[in-house]
């Protein structure tokens, strides 16, 4: 059974770090392209980041660039989302997905899905 396990979430303040992780079971992750995407209750979910199989591409949404950072551990089976300086209008839930297609930025192109971790950023 595939099952991918999010985790990392929490409360932070504005200007804080929380490193994201996606830890796959009965899938091996490095095969996949993962990608992260965050939901608002209310509103249009948004892709975060994605890597793709081996490694050689990332994928930022425009106004994340420098503050996120997407890896893997491959003898882990985890990919993580670093996110740093953290502003109140990163707070979601996270989710992460693995799929076959590469560097899909959208979320039907994905065949697992996690269960998403809840980011707040507030003060």
């Amino acid at each position: 059974q595939v099952q991918l396990v999010d985790s990392g979430g929490g409360l932070v303040q504005p200007g804080g770090s929380l490193r994201l992780s996606c830890a796959g079971s009965g899938v091996t992750l490095d095969l996949y392209a993962v990608g992260w995407f965050r939901q608002v209750p209310g509103k249009e979910g948004e892709g975060v980041s994605f890597i793709s199989s081996n490694d050689l591409f990332t994928y930022y949404e425009n106004s994340l660039k420098g503050r996120f950072t997407i890896s893997r551990d491959n003898a882990k089976n985890t990919v993580y989302l670093q996110m740093n300086s953290l502003k109140p209008e990163d707070t979601a839930v996270y989710y992460c997905a693995a799929g076959t297609y590469q560097l899909a930025t959208v979320p039907n192109r994905y065949d697992y899905w996690g269960q998403g971790t809840q980011v707040t950023v507030s003060s």
